[in-house]
């Protein structure tokens, strides 16, 4: 089954605007199966709100957190998903000694790691994040409006990091969340609103194991706004199927190594055959009103 969920979300129990409860039902009435409530530095419980707002096979609160790290005043923050305790941060001599701490401890309390937003203060850089170890998520895409997703001034997109790591042989997933901090009228003249980013996660069912487990193996593709029918790859190509939408059209990318575009399509379905060489083999989806959809990468032999 496919369920919707984000990975990334604040309350009042830490620096968002909203008690949990509003949080949740937000997320549930919007048509998400899940969300995760990163609040930083706190596990916010999610017995009674599952109690309150979850129901089975339709929607589910699940356990996080975000570690807040930092050094020399520069921002490294990351998510652990299904976490079994509180993971308070390293704040070591750099960001690999920091990060590489926080993403050990994270596996050790039970948690995926999510590196979080990396040029949030310009923080991470493709070097660094290559030789960072056992972190299975990067986020690729934010709602927040303040973590240059889009990159500028002669530093790359979240997109185009992400391409550096692949490039390396590493094996990381692309995650859109929203990082929603505000849910009601605020005067912040950049507040962080949900609804922008998500992942849609093929699982088993609908439990924390079951999604869980389906992100960790990266059987998930990013959106924030592009529906899929189908994700599909075997020995020989990879395709998608677009839900279409009425007065839409949508181009399909399909991007190797370093980022090249190998091909591009507006067939539905789409399909690329590997010719080898590829290195791994990922795609985007644009839609004619700017919305996009991101598939994992298929690393070809």
């Amino acid at each position: 089954m496919w369920v919707k969920g984000n990975t990334h979300t604040h309350t009042l129990n830490s620096d968002g605007d909203s008690p949990p409860e509003t949080v949740v039902k937000w997320y549930r009435d919007h048509g998400y199966n899940f969300v995760f409530i990163t609040d930083h530095e706190y596990l916010t419980p999610v017995d009674a709100l599952n109690a309150s707002f979850g129901k089975a096979g339709e929607f589910l609160v699940l356990t996080a957190q975000e570690i807040t790290d930092s050094v020399n005043k520069k921002p490294y923050h990351a998510n652990g998903l299904g976490l079994d305790r509180v993971v308070m941060p390293r704040k070591g001599a750099n960001v690999i000694d920091s990060l590489q701490t926080d993403i050990v401890n994270i596996r050790n309390a039970g948690g995926l790691a999510q590196v979080n937003h990396p040029n949030f203060g310009w923080a991470l850089a493709a070097a660094e994040l290559k030789a960072l170890r056992d972190y299975s998520l990067l986020e690729i895409y934010s709602g927040h409006p303040l973590v240059n997703y889009f990159g500028g001034g002669g530093s790359p997109s979240a997109e185009q990091i992400w391409d550096e790591v692949l490039s390396s042989g590493k094996v990381v997933y692309g995650v859109a969340s929203d990082d929603s901090h505000h849910f009601k009228p605020t005067s912040i003249a950049s507040p962080a609103l949900p609804g922008f980013g998500w992942i849609v996660v093929r699982a088993r069912e609908l439990s924390a194991e079951a999604v869980i487990e389906a992100i960790g193996r990266g059987d998930f593709y990013s959106s924030t706004g592009v529906e899929l029918e189908e994700v599909s790859n075997d020995a020989k190509s990879i395709s998608v199927k677009i839900k279409e939408k009425r007065w839409s059209k949508y181009t399909v990318q399909f991007i190797g190594m370093k980022g090249r575009v190998l091909a591009e399509s507006v067939s539905n379905p789409a399909r690329y055959k590997f010719r080898g060489g590829e290195g791994y083999v990922r795609t985007k989806i644009l839609e004619s009103n700017g919305k996009m959809a991101w598939t994992q990468p298929v690393f070809v032999k």
